[in-house]
């Protein structure tokens, strides 16, 4: 028998499961809807948008590795994204003049908030289709999620 505040371990395996099928769905219709919206990117060019914005200055083979995807296809996306305006490259390092770093154009700004600004507006709608007891639920539960978020 387990004391008050101790999970038995199949507790925590089923609440895992069901946790990792609730995300796997979240994930999906924010993805949907991202593709519905139809705004010319693809997810992981507008993955890379963000990526950028939380790092200015960064090179393509460090952004390669934080995404997981090969040089050569990070650098077709960056190119990609270059030509739409959307990123731009800053001077040459002045240690290494083969390596420059990647920021934000003003345009690629704009994009990024808009696109912020959709997936919230996607989740609030859906938010406040909640009871106030289940928003209450769902307000006391980002702190567990936050926690388990971290690495």
């Amino acid at each position: 028998m387990t004391s008050p505040g101790q999970n038995q371990p199949a507790d925590i395996a089923e609440l895992s499961e069901n946790l990792r099928n609730v995300l796997k769905l979240m994930v999906r219709e924010i993805r949907r809807d991202a593709e519905r919206r139809d705004n010319g990117l693809s997810l992981l060019q507008s993955a890379l948008l963000g990526c950028v914005d939380e790092h200015p200055g960064i090179g393509v083979a460090e952004l390669a590795r934080m995404q997981h995807v090969r040089s050569p296809t990070m650098s077709g996306q960056v190119k990609a994204l270059e030509a739409a305006g959307l990123l731009a490259r800053t001077a040459p390092d002045p240690d290494d003049r083969r390596r420059s770093g990647l920021v934000l154009s003003e345009t690629g700004q704009a994009h990024l908030q808009a696109l912020r600004t959709q997936r919230l507006d996607w989740l609030s709608q859906r938010i406040a289709r909640l009871s106030p007891a289940q928003m209450t639920a769902l307000a006391a539960a980002i702190e567990p999620l936050a926690l388990i978020a971290r690495p």
